[in-house]
């Protein structure tokens, strides 16, 4: 929620792919890495389909049928390198794969940008409620909607 360079968070994401990859013995094929590094472009959640648009504009693809899409996006979220916002129908890159802690994505309902922020005491009562009710948590992402500081300051200063 701040000016980078987003290359260094393309970097990294890639990074960490390919050790994921390389841990669970899956390969990072060209159109998932494509798909990865269009998600990390900037922090803002992308939709299927603008990735399917953004896909045919940055490369030699003609087209990329909707399902070949979502096959990738399945596969980089089994493997723990980007989450689904469930809110907005949209995907954002994983900053910690392969963690098992509960984490929270801030998302900005001005501008968009999504930050992913780990939450250990959210883990921990998350933990204990589902212990108490005997439930077996597989999955979970907290989304939580608000302002980021940059939007609330310019709202100030437009009023």
């Amino acid at each position: 929620m701040h000016e980078h360079n987003h290359q260094i968070c393309i970097d990294q994401a890639l990074k960490r792919a390919k050790q994921v990859c390389l841990q669970h013995g899956v390969r990072l094929t060209e159109l998932r890495e494509q798909i990865l590094r269009l998600i990390w472009q900037n922090h803002k959640p992308l939709g299927a389909y603008l990735l399917m648009n953004l896909l045919e504009e940055n490369s030699d693809r003609e087209h990329v049928a909707p399902p070949t899409v979502y096959r990738t996006l399945d596969f980089l979220i089994e493997h723990g390198l980007i989450h689904k916002v469930h809110s907005l129908n949209a995907y954002v890159g994983c900053s910690s794969p392969n963690q098992d802690r509960c984490n929270a994505l801030f998302i900005c309902s001005v501008c968009g940008e999504t930050e992913e922020i780990p939450n250990n005491s959210i883990q921990q009562a998350i933990n204990l409620s589902a212990s108490q009710h005997k439930f077996t948590v597989e999955n979970q992402m907290l989304e939580i909607m608000g302002k980021c500081q940059p939007c609330k300051q310019k709202k100030a200063s437009d009023s």
